[in-house]
């Protein structure tokens, strides 16, 4: 399992959520909604600290993670936040992980 976060994606966290050097981003899945893998549940997102990460990254001091307890929704995938200029908001795209 991959997670990639864009340039782009990385800029509205800071600026939308305030997130700076030191602070981590957790996705994770939530009731309600679609993505383009599933339907009835969506991807959210919250600042946390990672405690158990199935996968993160590290951008200019910033975590991104995925917690095990979540791989029941990313499990098998690859994900990668993008941005969608259109409505000016973090994007996800999920690919089947060559892990998997």
């Amino acid at each position: 399992m991959h997670l990639v976060i864009s340039p782009k994606s990385q800029h509205w966290f800071k600026e939308e959520l305030g997130v700076e050097k030191g602070d981590a981003i957790r996705f994770f899945g939530k009731y309600g909604g679609k993505t383009d893998v599933h339907t009835g549940f969506s991807t959210g997102i919250e600042i946390s600290k990672p405690e158990k990460p199935l996968v993160q990254v590290e951008n200019e001091g910033i975590i991104y993670f995925i917690e095990e307890s979540d791989e029941w929704f990313f499990g098998g995938y690859d994900l990668a936040v993008n941005f969608d200029e259109q409505h000016e908001e973090p994007s996800y795209a999920y690919a089947k992980s060559a892990e998997a």
